[in-house]
């Protein structure tokens, strides 16, 4: 195991360096409910285009567009998303919202991963659509401060671990192990925050 690991350090670009880097620094800061997770978010995402188009996951790296932009919407939505351009705060969803959000990941993912699997060369298609589409209305929850977000993003996590492994970008496997507990630990904090009205 340790042998592996030294082989992917060393395969590992400065480019995915610091991807990762601001990566965590935007998780570990959303966990906290601080604003600047979106500006770490935009360095993240601006490098991590890079490198899964290299890698050849094509909707991982048109996710990283995505995140560009709601790093732009996440820091106006958690300044002044709030009543009367108030700080927004942490809500919760009901059980119509998350049907609803659940069958909006399905039946994209089917579209996009049937699509990538016939027309590309994509790797893992349905796989890297699955975690694509979630991650799109996950990351739409964050910016929202909806509490379950962290539940997606645990499911988001654990499935990328793998996803990533299977490619070879293992710093970003390891990464994403690291997500999965700072996701446990976001929606503990956030849980407490939203039950005593912060």
């Amino acid at each position: 195991m340790i042998e592996a690991l030294s082989a992917a350090w060393q395969l590992t670009s400065w480019l995915e360096l610091v991807s990762v880097a601001f990566g965590l620094a935007y998780v570990i800061l959303a966990a906290r409910e601080n604003s600047w997770c979106w500006p770490a978010a935009l360095i993240g995402t601006g490098t991590g285009i890079l490198v899964f188009w290299d890698a050849s996951l094509i909707m991982e790296s048109g996710l990283n567009v995505f995140y560009l932009v709601m790093a732009l919407y996440g820091w106006w939505q958690w300044q002044r998303g709030g009543l009367n351009d108030t700080k927004l705060k942490i809500s919760a969803w009901n059980a119509k919202q998350h049907v609803g959000a659940i069958a909006f990941i399905l039946v994209f993912t089917v579209i996009s991963g049937y699509f990538l699997n016939a027309k590309t060369g994509a790797a893992l298609p349905y796989v890297d659509s699955f975690t694509t589409w979630s991650a799109v209305l996950t990351t739409w929850m964050v910016a929202k401060k909806i509490l379950q977000n962290w539940l997606y993003w645990i499911v988001i996590d654990s499935v990328s671990v793998w996803l990533f492994w299977q490619r070879e970008l293992y710093l970003y496997a390891v990464l994403f192990v690291i997500y999965t507990v700072i996701a446990i630990y976001g929606y503990l904090n956030w849980q407490r925050k939203l039950a005593s009205g912060q």
